[in-house]
């Protein structure tokens, strides 16, 4: 069965748009006709950027660890549309290997920065746009952030950060702004296929099949869906 989704009209924000994951949601809403609104750290003429089409988007140079650039973004964002509808918090990294007592604190200020300060931020300065349009959010936790693990525990507590502060915007904007957050596991990227050349790929879920999921939580579909944290690791 196919599904389709009409979001012509409408404005949706994706935060980490030049990463494997911020690139498939920002072309599956592109697709679905809404205008994307893309915003990262990294430029579109970076190596590092992997958006295939660039053109298709109109992308927002900024720092979401940085309240004044999130400010001026989002309200560029709004100045330029008139109107935001969906906010997409992908901007998100793993860091890990160590135990607690041999990782350094700088680790900890650079997670906690780049998976929760970006959501925290980027949340805070559109939800006054969002409730306008009786909007969504969608954001990015992770199914390890369910429970303590060896290696990567400020990782985890990071995407747990990222799973309670959903459920308090969900909680803050009962019938006006929906707010939802997927756990992924292991996402089938470039760079998680060099850092774990080893590893199974069949298991791992394909960032489009997550894109799709997350359409369908900002859609009509999903209108009585709020406050949930939804798993996207298939069989994994």
């Amino acid at each position: 069965m196919s599904v389709s989704f009409d979001m012509d009209g409408e404005v949706a924000l994706v935060t980490g748009v030049g990463g494997a994951l911020g690139s498939s949601v920002a072309n599956a809403f592109e697709e679905a006709g809404a205008t994307v609104c893309g915003a990262d750290v990294v430029e579109p003429d970076s190596e590092d950027f992997q958006l295939s089409d660039p053109d298709r988007i109109d992308f927002y140079q900024g720092d979401f660890t940085d309240e004044d650039d999130v400010a001026d973004v989002v309200e560029s964002v709004v100045d330029d549309h008139g109107r935001l509808d969906y906010l997409l918090n992908i901007a998100g990294t793993w860091r890990g290997g160590d135990p607690l007592d041999e990782t350094e604190a700088d680790t900890f200020d650079f997670l906690f920065d780049v998976n929760l300060k970006t959501m925290f931020l980027a949340s805070k300065h559109a939800l006054p746009h969002l409730r306008e349009t009786e909007g969504a959010v969608v954001s990015v936790s992770a199914r390890s952030s369910l429970e303590g693990g060896e290696g990567d525990g400020i990782y985890r507590a990071t995407k747990a950060g990222v799973r309670l502060l959903t459920e308090t915007v969900a909680e803050e904007n009962l019938g006006t702004v929906r707010a939802n957050s997927v756990m992924p596991s292991v996402i089938d990227t470039p760079m998680n296929r060099e850092m774990m050349p080893d590893a199974d790929f069949d298991e791992w879920v394909d960032p489009r099949d997550i894109a799709a999921v997350m359409l369908f939580l900002c859609s009509d579909a999903a209108s009585v869906t709020s406050g949930a944290a939804v798993p996207v690791y298939g069989e994994a």
